[in-house]
């Protein structure tokens, strides 16, 4: 589960101030306070790669130019980059491909315009940092651009949509470039298409004249590893998608091996005795950043290196051609390590934990044939299981770690924990947390880099304090100890209990010791009369509301100082004037004056027209009118002929703008602090999230499986004899009540069938009759069961398999060269070689492909083959000759679909019975599909020219004898002062509750005893809380608390969807409740409409008047078991 994997190494990295490049413009005038200044002594080595001296069309200047000759390693990365570029199909690009040459990293032709490498030059420069990282796409920061020169600005063209600097013309390098606030666009574009970019950031603040900027590389952009700098000072989250390893395939003594590597986690783990069918699988269920094939998969049984020629590895050649990869050889796994390093600049101290999930009682991955046909992997025409699994809200990592699981059964024992665990989910009647989802390599990389802001601290808090909360509920402890064995597996990391939990009050305390939460109002917005709004809102809100006020209270005291004496000053400078001209009645032409924020100078001025006096006569305004002078920008130019200030007005505004710096550097220490603090904790924060997901994505699963009315089977484990065989009486699978897994059973629309397979069988049915249908729903079970989910059945006891192997049809694959009889005989071989005693083999329509004769034989040869390894399967079939052949087994048991007779009809109906069946239905098949009835007619008449003698015989007529079954059935008080408090309210509306809610139920019931009426314990359901999955198709009645302090009642028999529905208007987010389930929703709409009416008498206010007015719905003979208290 490499998604999920983890990293134990931490290194430390420069950092530099943030530039906040999607929100803040350049420094301007006023900014005037420095940071500590940056030493960036050697951290990129200076290459030296000038030589030759040469005389530039006529130009006496010398200079140095580089060498044409490349070392080994840069000629490959040279070759790496030309690879890619003969890709490009863009004219644009095409014409500056034309300008490369290859002598240098950058492909920048020194003979053309702006192409000069001298040292000292910015083209220099960033081949210096092309160096660190040659497989990068280099993005240098100049000025208000992101330029690249040579290569990568052909990549950015070709990939990026942008155009080159300079247009077109012939005698200048190629250059392209982005603005800084299109920066995220551009890598993303980079990025989508398989691209790593390095990004060079420029030193921020006054630089001396005529010296060049400082400039560092502040990050870099992966396929599934954003770029991440500057999102420490921002007031925004950032979408970090799932991981994306390198993938390195060899082969070994076991069979094929498949690596995968993440190098934002530092992490690798490998599989072997892989399939070539499950390696295919998971190369397509994987998005991986690059791969590598390692030169052992070019030896193959024939001894040449052509590999796929002679049928072996073919399937997985024609996966590997249709991507770009590359050869390495050596050791696969510390070759490969060598290649990551490489790849991303990595230093060779650098170590990734190994995170390899043993495979020794692990059932084997799922092949590429069993995920698509049962919906594991999305495809078309085929019901998707993952969709079924879990309600349409459950996405993300929930999702990818039930996707994971399915194609990668887990072990017996951590199968057996799921159950369990979504055992005593079912069972609970407590409100559950919201479980908080973090990908665990975000967490990684933004506390790595230190670059995790406010929102992301919170959502750490949110997710040890879930893990807290689990921990003080009784019904939830249990659960959270189940859930250690499978987030062990998920992150390879062993964290005991008391530790996580010790960890988790550490983490939650240090956070809100450190982060402004939710709820706090310590820190305001400046705010004065004279002086606009959003110019204190625009100057404070990017660090304010970060930290707690009490560990910037010497900086806040001093914005707030320049705040009071910036307001003081407009007061005395401005004042005057905006009421000197208020004061004047003049007609259209009149004077004209008022105090506005520039925003894009980060100033405020007064800005006005003919408000000067014609003649000075000493009145009040006049003096002020005096002092004002133009405003100026940050270059000196004047802003207009409106805006003017006044030099106080100019040293207040510094003044301000110095002390905002000050606090916004300052809350940007302390927050880098706490990610250096937290980062000593990232294996417990990894640990949680990863069981949060788990915990959130189980969750969810049950209330899906209760609301489709499925079960947990019993599993079981295979039991050996002496001799080394399993015994029959413990190997078998039972599902009763088996249903198609895309069926929804509480529609009453499913045909359900009993499965009692203690062996092998070999079924026959009609076209149209559901041996497809029935061999995928066995394996969906199946598979299910052995993952330790819910089945669609009504019981099921399902054994412990080594491997659940599906084929249903198989294509011609082109590519190599195959048939589709050739690929169906490649697909029996994996079948026969890696079935064993403890496997399910399904195989629908076998040997279809060929003539009837020999494929009849073949099928029979396969079966006979399964039936001596003694595993358990289905082999449907409609070559009828086979039940005439001299099979040597002994436990094929033969079964079939059934049909009935009705009305001169033979029709199917989709139940497993014994017996077999050479009824096909094909003409009946045809005429329904629409086949012109004229070729239906000849085809009978030649059917019966030829098999007359067979049909009279009986051999092509037997009739089943149908066995009766039933169809899929749906289960189917006084006023009291009002209280100030939001606890007393609640505990209030919990008591009314009770009581009107009891008496209802007496006077229902005709009972006089009170104690023959069951307690209806309400529960609650706290902020950011949802309710359990026993609510899950019950009849619920529900009070809501409103933040106006009003009460919403209503009824549902989906409490979880209403709630939700209710949390999505704006500003009901935080919403509670309080909940209680009985027995039917007529008894439901009473308890509502009467909670609406007595509430309000008891001088609650009710939001939802005008239910109160409903008509009584009656009354149902029920009895109390159904009212129970979750």
């Amino acid at each position: 589960m490499y998604w999920l994997a983890t990293r134990n190494v931490v290194i430390s990295i420069p950092r530099w101030r943030s530039l906040a490049l999607l929100l803040r413009s350049p420094l301007n005038k006023h900014a005037s306070y420095n940071p500590s200044p940056l030493v960036l002594g050697g951290q990129f080595g200076r290459i030296h790669c000038f030589k030759d001296q040469k005389t530039l069309r006529g130009n006496t200047r010398k200079y140095k130019a580089a060498d044409k000759s490349l070392d080994d390693k840069d000629h490959s990365h040279i070759v790496w980059w030309k690879e890619r570029l003969e890709l490009c199909r863009k004219p644009s690009t095409l014409n500056l491909v034309k300008r490369l040459v290859y002598s240098n990293l950058l492909g920048v032709d020194v003979n053309l315009k702006n192409g000069s490498l001298k040292v000292g030059t910015l083209n220099a420069e960033i081949l210096q940092f092309k160096s660190k990282f040659p497989r990068e796409v280099l993005l240098c920061r100049v000025g208000d651009f992101y330029e690249a020169l040579g290569i990568d600005a052909c990549i950015l063209v070709e990939y990026a949509g942008l155009n080159p600097f300079g247009g077109l013309r012939s005698d200048s390098i190629p250059r392209a470039g982005c603005p800084v606030v299109n920066l995220r666009q551009t890598l993303d574009d980079l990025t989508r298409n398989g691209f790593s970019v390095c990004i060079v950031e420029e030193v921020q603040g006054p630089t001396q004249a005529r010296s060049r900027k400082g400039r560092f590389i502040s990050g870099h952009a992966h396929p599934g590893s954003p770029y991440v700098f500057g999102l420490v000072g921002v007031d925004h989250d950032l979408d970090f998608p799932e991981p994306m390893p390198v993938v390195g395939i060899s082969r070994s003594a076991r069979g094929y091996c498949i690596t995968f590597v993440l190098e934002t986690m530092k992490t690798y783990s490998s599989e072997d005795g892989l399939t070539e069918e499950a390696l295919v699988t998971k190369l397509r269920t994987c998005r991986y950043h690059h791969l590598f094939l390692h030169s052992s998969l070019r030896d193959n049984a024939s001894g040449t290196s052509r590999w796929g020629e002679f049928g072996a590895g073919g399937l997985l050649w024609g996966e590997c051609t249709a991507r770009q990869f590359e050869w390495f050889g050596g050791d696969p796994v510390t070759e490969l390590l060598y290649k990551v390093k490489e790849l991303y600049g990595l230093d060779n101290k650098v170590t990734f934990r190994n995170v390899t999930v043993p495979s020794e009682n692990r059932p084997r991955s799922l092949s590429l044939g069993t995920a698509t046909q049962i919906g594991a992997i999305s495809t078309e025409g085929i019901p998707c299981l993952l969709k079924v699994l879990l309600p349409p809200h459950c996405t993300g990592l929930p999702a990818l770690y039930i996707r994971d699981l399915l194609l990668n059964p887990p072990s017996h024992e951590i199968a057996s924990a799921i159950q369990a665990t979504c055992k005593l989910m079912s069972s609970i009647k407590c409100s559950v947390p919201e479980f908080t989802c973090v990908s665990s390599a975000k967490l990684v990389k933004l506390l790595e880099l230190r670059e995790a802001n406010h929102i992301e601290f919170c959502r750490i808090k949110n997710v040890v304090d879930e893990i807290l909360h689990m921990h003080r509920s009784i019904d939830l402890r249990e659960i959270l100890k189940l859930l250690m064995d499978p987030a062990l597996v998920a992150t390879g990391l062993k964290i005991d209990f008391e530790t996580l939990v010790n960890e988790c009050k550490w983490l939650s305390d240090r956070i809100g010791q450190m982060i402004f939460l939710d709820g706090e109002s310590d820190q305001k917005i400046s705010s004065y009369a004279n002086i606009p709004g959003e110019f204190f809102e625009d100057m404070e809100s990017s660090w304010k509301g970060r930290v707690k006020k009490i560990h910037i209270e010497d900086e806040v005291a001093e914005v707030e100082r320049a705040a009071e004496a910036l307001s003081s000053v407009i007061t005395e400078d401005f004042l005057p004037i905006v009421s000197r001209i208020k004061a004047t009645s003049a007609p259209l032409g009149g004077p004209k004056g008022e105090i506005l924020y520039a925003r894009e100078h980060e100033a405020v001025w007064f800005k006005g027209k003919r408000f000067a006096p014609a003649v000075w006569a000493g009145t009040p305004g006049e003096e002020q009118i005096k002092q004002l002078k133009p405003a100026l920008d940050s270059k000196g130019r004047k802003v207009g002929e409106e805006w003017f200030t006044t030099m106080k007005v100019e040293d207040a505004l510094t003044r301000y703008h110095d002390a905002g710096a000050k606090a916004k550097a300052r809350v940007l220490e302390l927050l880098r602090g706490l990610s250096t603090e937290l980062q000593t904790k990232i294996n417990v924060l990894v640990f949680a999230s990863t069981l949060l997901v788990i915990a959130k994505a189980l969750f969810a699963h049950v209330s899906e499986g209760r609301r489709r009315k499925w079960v947990f089977p019993t599993l079981t484990s295979f039991s050996s004899s002496k001799s080394g065989e399993s015994c029959d009486e413990t190997k078998g699978m039972k599902i009763i009540g088996l249903t198609p897994y895309w069926f929804d059973v509480s529609e009453g629309s499913a045909v359900l069938n009993t499965v009692d397979m203690q062996s092998l069988f070999l079924l026959t049915g009609p076209n149209g009759g559901g041996k497809s249908s029935l061999l995928r729903s066995i394996c969906a079970a199946a598979l299910l069961g052995i993952c330790g989910f819910m089945v669609p059945a009504e019981s099921a006891f399902i054994p412990q398999f080594d491997s659940i192997m599906l084929h249903m049809k198989s294509y011609d694959s082109p590519a190599d060269g195959k048939s589709s009889f050739q690929v169906e005989m490649s697909e029996m071989r994996s079948i026969v070689n890696g079935a064993t005693s403890r496997s399910l083999v399904l195989i629908d329509e076998i040997c279809r492909g060929t003539e009837t004769a020999k494929g009849t034989c073949i099928a029979g040869s396969i079966v006979e083959t399964l039936d001596e390894i003694g595993c358990l399967g289905i082999i449907s079939t409609h070559l009828h000759g086979i039940f005439s052949l001299p099979l040597s087994t002994k436990n094929t048991v033969h079964k079939a679909m059934s049909t009935e007779y009705i009305d001169g009809q033979t029709i199917p109906t989709w139940k497993l019975v014994d017996g077999v069946c050479r009824e096909s239905l094909a003409f009946e098949t045809a005429k329904v599909e629409g086949l012109a009835e004229a070729i239906i007619q000849r085809a009978e008449e030649l059917y019966l020219s030829v098999y007359t003698k067979e049909a009279s015989s009986g051999l092509f007529n037997a009739r089943l004898t149908q066995f009766g079954s039933k169809g899929a059935q749906t289960r189917s008080l006084s006023h009291k002062p009002k209280p100030t408090n939001k606890m007393e309210v609640f505990k209030d509306v919990k008591t009314v509750v009770t009581l009107i809610c009891q008496k209802k139920l007496m006077e229902l019931y005709k009972l006089k005893n009170t104690s023959d009426v069951p307690v209806l314990n309400c529960v609650a359901i706290a902020a950011r809380e949802q309710p359990p999955p026993s609510t899950v198709g019950a009849s619920c009645v529900y009070v809501m608390f409103r933040p106006d302090e009003k009460l919403y009642i209503g009824e549902t028999d989906d409490l979880d969807g209403r709630i939700r529905t209710h949390r999505s208007k704006d500003g009901m987010q935080n919403a509670s409740f309080l909940y209680f389930t009985v027995p039917g929703k007529s008894i439901a709409r009473q308890l509502e409409t009467l909670l609406i009416n007595q509430l309000l008498s008891q001088g609650f206010p009710i939001a939802n008047l005008a239910d109160g007015k409903h008509q009584n719905f009656g009354t149902s003979n029920l009895s109390f078991d159904g009212i129970t208290v979750a």
